[in-house]
């Protein structure tokens, strides 16, 4: 008989973005090992990213349970910024220099009022539900992923009831997550903040980062065993694809107001002054939610006439696109807080065998996977002219014809053996 295990989260299809995929993928495959997942979450999710395409992706026989939730996202629109809150809500941030009033007020109510985040409410009702879900299917293993960390609070909650074995699963920090210092927080919210957290490190009884640096930062905090089980990809490694006709350098994902490598821009604009082959051929592609911020300092640098915004894709045409073009872009806010991030992208960018130009803070978590996979490492964003001439290595390669790589293996990413992993941790 599998072994049941009650999964609490917020991001399910139709929502779209990385932070689905990791839980999507990991309860395709889970039965594999001998373990029934069983799904909780909203019925009514104010999801700032749709992508109804990974509904397809959902096992027919899979047991669900949906209970209602209050989001005061929704509410927003009093104010007259409905899509202003969206943006917020996925990390969009405007410069703070260029926030107006109604911005600064949203984010200091978001950072002050709904502690640890705006899905607060739905704490008190959800535990109520699952107690009778847990009582009737004979739970004893509960996971929780966040953000939102208030589904955190929920499986503590339930631990508390029923003493079952408690997994949180932190698929991004909590108090040192990018926009965290963003949110104009108090000293007494900055304080509850750490206290949840902590308390969260220390009731649960083990805890899965994302990332080696996460997990090491985690391990000094608690006693609870840290494990990291990365995000990885699905399917099988592109090794042929039809390429770009164009020199493409592509983004897949947020490019939010920190996340802005302006000393990239200013590498490309001087290229594309100095080589006229270059000028004729470059184009810049960005699929995904891109800050004004970010366009408007590509705009300052003359890109604007070989930029190709698309905006969001859903994930199958994504596919497509990382396998076609010349280069991949990878970009990290330059702060030392932010070197445990491992987007997810990079595990796809991996998968589809293309060169990846990644830039990063110092000791990026990034890095020590590139110069695994590919034997490259990162580029920090001092690394100015070591970035350009490597944009000149790959375009004289693009010329010829012979832009390839040959990435080592890359199959302990594979969705699969991912879950393989977290299925041990589970049972042990």
């Amino acid at each position: 008989m599998n072994k049941k295990v009650l999964i609490i989260l917020y991001y399910w299809p139709p929502a779209g973005g990385p932070g689905v995929q990791r839980w999507l993928k990991f309860v395709k495959y889970l039965p594999e090992f001998g373990i029934e997942p069983i799904v909780f979450a909203p019925s009514n999710p104010d999801y700032p990213i749709i992508d109804k395409g990974l509904e397809r992706e959902i096992q027919e026989n899979l047991k669900f349970y949906k209970l209602p939730i209050w989001e005061p996202y929704r509410y927003a629109n009093l104010f007259g910024s409905k899509n202003k809150a969206k943006e917020i809500s996925s990390g969009l941030i405007t410069d703070r220099k260029k926030q107006g009033f109604i911005e600064r007020l949203m984010l200091f109510i978001r950072g002050n009022m709904f502690i640890p985040d705006a899905r607060k409410f739905w704490k008190k009702p959800a535990v109520n539900f699952l107690s009778k879900v847990i009582e009737e299917e004979q739970i004893d293993t509960v996971i929780s992923t966040g953000p939102p960390h208030s589904l955190h609070l929920i499986a503590k909650d339930l631990k508390k009831r029923f003493n079952i074995n408690w997994i949180a699963d932190f698929r991004d920090p909590w108090t040192k997550i990018g926009y965290h210092e963003d949110l104009k927080l108090t000293s007494t919210s900055r304080k509850k903040h750490l206290k949840l957290e902590q308390a969260v490190l220390d009731t649960a009884d083990k805890i899965v980062t994302t990332s080696f640096t996460t997990q090491k930062d985690f391990e000094s905090q608690t006693q609870t065993p840290v494990f990291c089980v990365t995000n990885g990809y699905d399917g099988a490694q592109i090794h042929e694809s039809e390429l770009d006709e164009h020199f493409t350098i592509s983004h897949i994902g947020s490019l939010l107001t920190k996340r802005n490598p302006t000393v990239l821009w200013d590498v490309l604009e001087e290229i594309i002054i100095e080589n006229k082959q270059f000028e004729e051929h470059f184009k810049l592609r960005l699929i995904g939610k891109v800050s004004e911020d970010v366009l408007q300092s590509m705009r300052y640098r003359a890109l604007e006439s070989h930029i190709e915004n698309l905006g969001y894709l859903a994930h199958t045409k994504l596919i497509d696109y990382q396998s076609k073009t010349q280069v991949l872009l990878l970009v990290e806010i330059d702060e030392e807080k932010t070197r445990g991030i491992i987007p997810g992208k990079l595990f796809e960018y991996l998968r589809a065998n293309r060169p990846i130009l990644a830039i990063g803070p110092k000791d990026w978590d990034v890095g020590v996977i590139l110069k695994q996979i590919t034997g490259s490492p990162h580029f920090e964003y001092s690394h100015r002219e070591a970035i350009k001439q490597q944009i000149l290595q790959w375009f004289e390669a693009y010329l010829e014809k012979k832009l390839q790589v040959d990435h080592q293996e890359i199959s302990q990413f594979h969705r699969k053996d991912l879950t393989r992993k977290l299925a041990e941790i589970i049972k042990n």
